[in-house]
Formats: structure tokens, C-alpha cells, sequence
């Protein structure tokens, strides 16, 4: 069936038919978006796709709202929103038509929906609040920032809030696609990852070819013996730690302390490696001119750390 209509509600948007509007009109290009509460066209009808308005959900009829008495859940049991609807029955066709691998599909798929759908339905569904992000964050979240570009309340121009809509959409899909572009590099990254892992066997540093996500792949391999991880770059090598959890900075194990802050001649006598060109006082990462020269530095530094936590 061609679709040639995507309806939803008129009058002020949320983010959740604001980002099933993302996945519709990518995967429907030609079709018109409209917003309207007239009843004849939030009524089921050949070509129409309907979402957030209708009170009804039944996916034979294309039609996706969850404002009504009976209204959809997760399996888990939380209730979904208009996008969580959206995205369970298009998503993976979303993510075809964004051209991810089909092997990858699956996992993009889960990912994206545990971590950016998820929180947009319980927001939605007001279970959970915006300001559960903290009194200082609470207008940063994802869906207070979408709502931030409603009209101001005395723009009484007709079409207001239909311009608004439309040009919000912009700004949504751009949040969505990159989202899931880059969840689709940390699956493409995993594979070199652990690649990389191989060959560098019982060795204390992991080389890669390019600067990529490591760590999840590190921590998948069980690779604990890894410390450090060296990386070119356009002007030269760097030399990383390996954080300990996604939320702290605490490491593996730290760049000697000797070459904190350290740039250019200092480091280089600092640490009598010729090349070196810096190293963050935070002691995370160094940079030099040179592989050789960072894997000098990688080979005084891991045998610092083995003397520390000898």
C-alpha cells in the first residue's frame, strides 16, 4: 500500500509524535504530514498512516495512539508512547532505509530503543519527569529542549504552530540520525576492535589503525592485561588509558606523573623519548610525532604502572 498521508494532532507538539514524524517521513518521503483533529482524517483509511491521535492502536489499520483506556504496553509493562509505537513497528525498516548492515540491525535496533525511545514514552506517559535529570539539567533533556520550539504563547498567527512543527522536525531528525549512525560505528568499531585485540596477544598496549570506541569491545573480550592504547592521528600518535567505568575518569592505569603537563623539549627529557609532544596533566593521554615514538612512551609508561601496582 502507498502511503500518502501521515496524520497527527494539531495545536502545540510533543516530542513523541515529533520523533515518530522522523521515521515516517523517511520512510515515506512523498507523503504529507498532516495536523488536524478532524475526525474524518484521524480515522483509519487507505494510504493514511495516524499516530498520537485517534485513540485507537492497531497496526493492521496503521494507526498508533496510546491515549486511550486500553492503551499499549511493553512487554516489561511500562507504557509506550506514539514514538515507542512507531518504533516497534518501523524501526527496523528505518534503520534499513538509513543503510545500516542487517547484521547489525538487530542489536541498533534494541540499543536505540532501550536508550532513546524508552525514556521519550515515560516522559510522555508523565512516569517519569524531566526533572528526574536533575533541577539543573531538567530543561536540558531531550524532550524539553524539542517543546522549547513551540511558539511563544502570544503568537496567534494560524499557522504557528504547524511552522513550528515542521521546522522542529529538522532539528529531531538530525538528533535521531546521528544517534543511530552512532551506535551503528560502535558495532562497525567492535569488530577492528577486537581484531586489534588479537594481535596484540598477552601485550599490555592495543594498537588501532584510527581513533574509534574501544572500550565496550575491550571489556567484551575480557581483555584486562590491556593498559593503554595507542592511536594515529592527522599530525601524529596518541596514547590513551582505558577508563574503568563510562562515567568516571578513573583509569587502568595513569601516564607516569613525571610527564603531567608537560609539552615539546620538557616532555621529550622528561621522558628521553625524541618526539614526544605532550601530555595532559590529567595523565590520560600523551601525544608525539611518531608510532615509534609513542610506543616508546607506551612501553616506559606500562612499566611504570607494573611497578605501582607491583
Amino acid at each position: 500500500m502507498t502511503i500518502t498521508q501521515l496524520v497527527t494532532h494539531s495545536g502545540a507538539f510533543h516530542a513523541d509524535e515529533l520523533l515518530s514524524s522522523v521515521i515516517l517521513t523517511r520512510l515515506f518521503p512523498d507523503a504529507t504530514v498532516i495536523r488536524t483533529r478532524d475526525r474524518d482524517l484521524t480515522t483509519p483509511a487507505e494510504g493514511r498512516v495516524i499516530y498520537d491521535v485517534g485513540r485507537e492502536y492497531d497496526a493492521d489499520r496503521n494507526i498508533f495512539d496510546h491515549h486511550q483506556p486500553d492503551a499499549p504496553l511493553r512487554e516489561e509493562g511500562q507504557p509506550l508512547s506514539s514514538f515507542g509505537l512507531i518504533w516497534r513497528h518501523f524501526g527496523m525498516d528505518y534503520l534499513a532505509a538509513l543503510d545500516i548492515p542487517d547484521d547489525h540491525r538487530p542489536e541498533v535496533f534494541r540499543s536505540f530503543d532501550q536508550g532513546f525511545v524508552l525514556p521519550i514514552d515515560l516522559v510522555d506517559n508523565g512516569v517519569l519527569a524531566t526533572a528526574a535529570a536533575g533541577a539543573m539539567l531538567s530543561d536540558m533533556t531531550l524532550p524539553a529542549l524539542l517543546e522549547s520550539l513551540k511558539p511563544v504563547f502570544d503568537d496567534q498567527t494560524p499557522d504557528a504552530d504547524d511552522r513550528a512543527f515542521h521546522a522542529a522536525l529538522q532539528i529531531a531528525r538530525a538528533f535521531v540520525e546521528a544517534r543511530i549512525q552512532r551506535k551503528a560505528s560502535k558495532l562497525r568499531a567492535e569488530s577492528m576492535v577486537m581484531a586489534a585485540i588479537e594481535r596484540a596477544g598477552d601485550g599490555k598496549v592495543l594498537e588501532l589503525p584510527m581513533g574509534m570506541p574501544f572500550r565496550s569491545a575491550v571489556l567484551k573480550a575480557g581483555a584486562d592485561h590491556l593498559l593503554f592504547v595507542a592511536t594515529p592521528r592527522s599530525d601524529g600518535w596518541t596514547l590513551t588509558g582505558i577508563r574503568l567505568s563510562e562515567d568516571g575518569f578513573a583509569q587502568r592505569a595513569d601516564l607516569p606523573a613525571a610527564w603531567a603537563g608537560l609539552t615539546d623539549k620538557e616532555l621529550e627529557d622528561a621522558s628521553g623519548v625524541k618526539g614526544a609532544k605532550f601530555c595532559h596533566n590529567g595523565r590520560f593521554i600523551a601525544v608525539a610525532d611518531t608510532r615509534e615514538a609513542i610506543m616508546k612512551m607506551a612501553e616506559l609508561a606500562v612499566a611504570e604502572a607494573e611497578a605501582v601496582q607491583a
